[in-house]
């Protein structure tokens, strides 16, 4: 190798080092700003989280009020020696805990023993039991309803505990309470592309969809916060363990973390507070997406500018070539000028085809996009805003007569109608089918219920109704929570739909087995477009009502759960869809 060619291998060598350290020392920060990307993206699945959340709790608290109202309970804080009132009691109890699936309800009197309980066939029953050092009875006792999340000291499981007074006339006789495995919740967390904590003002994780993380503090705690929670027996002391978490700031809503364990694992971090509860909800995202998203960046250029350097190189050696071609006689001079006349040609032929790729590649899916999401705000939003347009002309017509609170009322609607939107367009993204979203065991009812929550609102505006009856036991599938409950929420419109014009519209819904049907009573379906109804862009609504993409995304949905979605017509009239999905065995939670 003569010297002009060693300069210019060492030239190109040198810059080739320059952007491997320039790449090492800038993927920190590219990293980073994929981190803050994804924890922007984990805020939606965070939000819904925490509104299931606050749901299922909430659903509990009136019952303690409800429950102390029934006369045989003052009877037996009465009476409390009479036996035949106290098993009559204890067998009331039980059926209610069953009736609303509470872990156990049990009566106290003021005194804090435990006269009479649901749980009083099991071995850990609170039967005799002295709760008068709990924080939720002495609430109770002072006429307040109450809340209190416990480790059981009892049964071994994680409950949240809501209680009420049991009076007689305005004297307080005694206490009813009412407690529910706080574990159920997480069954739904499973599965999910993230995993999720729930914390409570000392840091201490007491929910979450990883075990291991249970009863760990993501701070020491202090010695007065532990003798708090040794005399209220609110977590076990003797299992609680610093969770060794690192923190990191990514901006003012989001951390990376890592938690140090049998495996180091980094996490992007996202939370949201629930200040009456004084709670706080995170959602932690593994980081390798984001860490991969940034050596996919880097490679890219790395590529790029290799394939630069390389067309330097070609250059710098056409030339070095070329000056070397003077000293050579004139025929070999002619062949290597072709020689690097063809080259040249190759190199910019593909290079012309390459940049035709990348336009057309971007092209179709800037046009993919765009479609996906068009289809998606006309098929959801329409409702919607109907609603809020109904709930403006009322408002302005409670103003003009000055009529304050409906007005208000309708302004609160409208409110909630925009949060209702709000979580319509986070679903907008299941409108399209993402293989690659995690799937797992899931309970069918659950997503029904949700997906049922979903329509309620058409079905106030519109008129209408869902006539379902729960099976009566858990059924438990393989699927995605929102991706499952987005195809029943298309079964569902598209069932009032299709009986738009009839007065008393019925959607039926039932489960057998791990079958879900869905059947209107409308017109039924032209057998000639049987075979076509979950094509995309088939439809046989009128211009503007549908783009008919709404089957063929549930279709894909189904399919990527490993199911089959089939229509049909009844032979009572209407259609009747069926989704039939692949059983999946229960998850285990806590026993008593």
């Amino acid at each position: 190798m003569n010297v002009s060619r060693r300069r210019i291998f060492g030239l190109l060598t040198g810059l080739a080092l320059a952007l491997a350290v320039a790449g090492s020392l800038s993927f920190p920060a590219l990293e980073r700003h994929y981190m803050r990307q994804q924890a922007a993206q984990n805020a939606v699945p965070l939000q819904l989280a925490v509104e299931g959340l606050r749901a299922a709790i909430d659903r509990y608290a009136p019952l303690p009020a409800l429950i102390a109202e029934r006369p045989s309970l003052t009877a037996l804080l009465a009476d409390p020696d009479n036996s035949a009132l106290r098993d009559a009691v204890n067998e009331d109890l039980r059926q209610t805990a069953a009736t609303v699936r509470a872990s156990d309800v049990y009566l106290m009197d003021i005194s804090g023993l435990t006269l009479a309980a649901a749980s009083y066939r099991e071995a850990g029953t609170y039967l005799g039991r002295n709760f008068s050092y709990q924080s939720y009875f002495s609430q109770a006792l002072n006429g307040d309803l109450s809340s209190f999340s416990v480790y059981g000291t009892t049964t071994g499981e994680r409950g949240y505990f809501y209680a009420a007074p049991v009076e007689v006339g305005e004297r307080i006789v005694g206490v009813l309470a009412v407690k529910f495995n706080i574990a159920a919740f997480e069954s739904i967390w499973r599965g999910a592309t993230s995993e999720f904590m729930v914390t409570d003002r000392n840091d201490f994780v007491f929910m979450s969809s990883r075990p291991d993380w249970h009863f760990r503090a993501i701070r020491p705690l202090s010695d007065a916060t532990l003798r708090v929670i040794a005399q209220n027996l609110q977590y076990p002391i003797d299992r609680i363990e610093l969770l060794p978490i690192t923190q990191t700031p990514l901006d003012a809503d989001s951390d990376y973390v890592v938690i140090e364990g049998p495996e180091r694992e980094g996490f992007v971090l996202t939370s949201q507070q629930l200040t009456d509860l004084n709670w706080t909800m995170s959602s932690l995202s593994p980081n390798r997406p984001a860490t991969l998203n940034a050596l996919t960046t880097l490679l890219i250029a790395g590529l790029t500018a290799l394939l630069l350097l390389g067309g330097l190189l070609a250059y710098m050696l056409k030339q070095a070539r070329q000056a070397e071609a003077f000293a050579q006689e004139q025929k070999a001079k002619r062949l290597l000028e072709a020689a690097v006349v063809a080259r040249t040609a190759d190199l910019q032929t593909a290079l012309a085809d390459l940049k035709q790729t990348q336009t057309d590649l971007i092209q179709a899916g800037k046009l993919s996009a765009l479609g996906q999401m068009s289809a998606a705000l006309s098929h959801e939003f329409n409702q919607p805003l109907a609603a809020v347009k109904s709930y403006a002309d009322n408002a302005g017509a409670f103003l003009d007569r000055d009529r304050i609170p409906e007005a208000r009322e309708n302004i609160n609607r409208i409110s909630k109608m925009a949060d209702r939107m709000a979580t319509i367009s986070a679903h907008l993204r299941n409108f399209a089918r993402r293989p690659q979203q995690a799937t797992g065991p899931l309970l069918l009812n659950a997503v029904v219920l949700d997906a049922i929550a979903v329509v309620e609102m058409r079905i106030a505006s519109e008129g209408g109704q869902i006539d379902y009856t729960p099976p009566d036991h858990d059924v438990w599938v393989t699927g995605g929570h929102v991706r499952l409950q987005q195809v029943i929420v298309n079964l569902l419109n598209n069932a009032l739909d299709a009986m738009a014009d009839q007065k008393d519209r019925v959607v039926q819904i039932w489960v057998d087995g791990t079958t879900l049907r869905v059947r209107d009573t409308g017109s039924g379906i032209d057998p000639a477009t049987l075979p076509n109804i979950f094509d995309p862009f088939f439809t046989t609504k009128a211009p503007g009502k549908g783009l008919g993409l709404g089957l063929s995304i549930s279709f894909n949905i189904v399919t990527d759960f490993g199911g089959t979605i089939t229509a049909d017509n009844d032979p009572g009239g209407g259609a009747v869809f069926s989704v039939v999905l692949q059983p999946a065995r229960p998850v285990e939670v806590a026993a008593q």
